[in-house]
């Protein structure tokens, strides 16, 4: 039981689980403000009722990804004392940054956007939407400043093995923050624009035709439609920074040993670490010089250029191969779903049957993409600073065993009770259909003014 590996695992599965919460609620605040607006322009109640439908999953995922976060964040002190004992005077005043300028937001105003409506004023309670979606997008830029100073450590030095920031301007935006952020802020929008579509095309497959369904598909869809290739983009512009700053996980991404122009993209391939080679290999001649050079003859660094301080191929390779793989079906589902309900104004009911499987297509990307920062990262912690065993604390692997084992069962039900209640709620948003009342309206129409509120 080799306690290294395992208060790694352990750690993998605790931010695997709580990455899935964050990733829904920092895009779905935004989409819940478009819901909100839409209706304010238009006193169209299916926009409203759009709006309550999605604040409740809204809800449930910020109080599960706060539950998570705190479970990991004990880890620090647990597995991983070494971490703040050498880099915490400036991690932790980064984590609190994120508490006080981003978690307080989305704490106290949620509760308006969940009750207050027609308690307060329509635009205080579209204020407080505004301000949780803000405050969603804080969190992640603070979240990604200190994971990216992680990657490409700037604006510090070293006194007797403790790091200390001399430039804190340059440690928030460090070489790879901008990419970082930008690239993760769209993964949330995917991810979210294709929970909506997915659990919406359910909605459609149960016999749901109301206006609100209609309005969330089409939202759902077309968002991913158009951010999908945005990504795609600035994914290309992420890798090339990696390139420069970190070549040996961008070596271990394309499974190339030596350092050499005309180097091919290989699209699969059993990589051997031992021998230092791959098997099996099915490639396109110069594409990754043609991927990451922009030329046939461009030179891409080889994994043997940094023997004994690079990351495992394996699951770099394979995790890159799936986050992409999982984009290009984006694509072709987001864009043929668009299609329809552009020209056609409908949806096939074979393509709502893709289109469900599709809604946690954003969570297998997210995750492939965050083991490929991750692992691609080793043997460090913070590069060049911290290596993970230097971090580990004196814990016995059998202790960590047995809560590794205790918190993959109890995230297994955690996960499974979250999907039953979002089809739960699909399944009786359904049937209620554009006839349920919204909270607080009661008998009154719901454009008419109360109370001078509007």
């Amino acid at each position: 039981m080799d306690p290294l590996m395992l208060s790694r695992i352990q750690f993998a599965a605790n931010i695997s689980f709580h990455i899935l919460f964050p990733t829904i609620t920092i895009a779905l605040g935004w989409v819940l403000l478009f819901f909100k607006l839409r209706y304010n322009a238009t006193s169209d109640p299916a926009w409203m009722r759009a709006y309550f439908t999605w604040v409740k999953v809204f809800a449930l995922s910020f109080a599960i990804g706060v539950v998570t976060g705190v479970t990991m964040t004990f880890q620090f002190g647990t597995n991983w004392p070494g971490y703040m004992e050498h880099v915490g005077n400036i991690a932790g005043p980064l984590l609190a940054y994120e508490i006080l300028t981003a978690f307080f937001l989305e704490a106290v105003f949620l509760g308006i956007m969940l009750f207050g409506f027609r308690r307060v004023s329509n635009k205080v309670h579209t204020a407080a939407t505004v301000l949780v979606a803000f405050g969603t997008t804080v969190s992640a830029f603070w979240i990604l400043a200190l994971n990216s100073w992680m990657q490409t450590p700037v604006g510090f030095e070293v006194r007797d093995g403790v790091a200390y920031a001399t430039d804190w301007w340059a440690i928030v935006f460090n070489p790879s923050f901008l990419y970082r952020l930008v690239h993760m802020l769209l993964a949330s929008g995917l991810t979210v624009s294709f929970f909506i579509a997915g659990l919406s095309a359910l909605r459609y497959l149960a016999g749901d035709r109301s206006d609100s369904m209609w309005k969330a598909l089409r939202t759902g869809v077309y968002t991913a439609a158009v951010l999908i290739p945005i990504q795609i983009y600035a994914g290309d512009l992420h890798g090339l920074n990696t390139l420069e700053h970190q070549p040996q996980k961008v070596a271990a991404m394309e499974a190339n040993w030596e350092t050499r122009p005309n180097v091919p993209l290989v699209l699969f391939a059993i990589t051997d670490e031992k021998a230092r080679e791959n098997r099996y290999e099915i490639t396109i001649p110069n594409g990754a010089s043609l991927i990451l050079r922009h030329s046939a003859s461009g030179i891409v660094p080889g994994l043997n250029d940094f023997v004994g301080n690079h990351p495992p191929v394996s699951p770099v390779f394979w995790g890159f191969r799936l986050m992409v793989g999982t984009g290009i079906v984006m694509l072709v589902v987001s864009w043929l779903a668009a299609w329809f309900l552009w020209r056609r104004r409908d949806l096939p009911r074979w393509l709502a049957y893709v289109l469900v499987p599709m809604t946690i297509s954003g969570w297998v990307a997210t995750l492939a993409g965050w083991y490929v920062t991750e692992i691609g990262r080793q043997p460090w912690l913070v590069t060049g600073v911290l290596t993970t065993q230097d971090a580990l604390g004196p814990v016995a692997g059998s202790h960590v065993a047995l809560t590794l084992t205790l918190y993959l069962i109890l995230y297994l039900i955690l996960i499974v009770v979250y999907m039953g209640t979002l089809v739960h709620l699909s399944m009786k948003a359904a049937r209620d259909g554009d006839q349920s009342p919204l909270p607080g309206v009661l008998d009154r129409p719901l454009s008419q003014p109360v109370h001078g509120t509007e």
